[in-house]
């Protein structure tokens, strides 16, 4: 009977789009941390590339925004903020939730290793200054399988009839 009111569709919608959030973003907060420690380095040797290493620190940032752009869409498409969400049915619950893996999932994994490829390419910077955009392209490639993640899940959810 609990478990009745608990898994309801509306409700695995919610948690389809909590998932999405929670995992790319704690993807994306681990990568910005270790591009972060490796900037720390850089700049504490020479201070006037901290814009460089800035941009390299933010690229993994971008699998958080993906995963909120993709709750928000399943919030959007269930109408939880007008007040009376729709009353989904638990098929139709677990299809959102679904929907929302592909991106809670590598966003969460591909966040953490575009953080560690940013690391490195601040080895680029610190060394060869001239080549950093090397390292910027070399990180944003790991950005691509984020990129098909979050494609994949916004067209599940857009394509969706109720």
């Amino acid at each position: 009977m609990f478990l009745e009111q608990l898994f309801t569709g509306t409700n695995l919608a919610i948690l389809g789009a909590a998932l999405a959030a929670i995992f790319a973003g704690m993807g994306s907060s681990k990568g910005v941390g270790i591009a972060g420690e490796a900037a720390s380095g850089v700049i504490t040797e020479d201070p006037s590339k901290f814009g460089k290493a800035l941009v390299l620190q933010a690229l993994p940032g971008t699998q958080g925004i993906y995963g909120l752009i993709v709750a928000f869409m399943v919030i959007t498409k269930i109408d939880l903020l007008s007040g009376s969400p729709l009353n989904l049915t638990v098929e139709q619950g677990l299809y959102l939730l679904v929907a929302c893996l592909p991106i809670a999932i590598v966003g969460f994994y591909s966040g953490i290793k575009q953080g560690r490829v940013a690391a490195s390419g601040m080895n680029i910077l610190a060394k060869r200054p001239d080549d950093f955009a090397k390292g910027i392209i070399a990180a944003a490639l790991v950005e691509t399988y984020a990129i098909f993640a979050v494609l994949v899940s916004l067209l599940l959810i857009i394509f969706i009839q109720f």
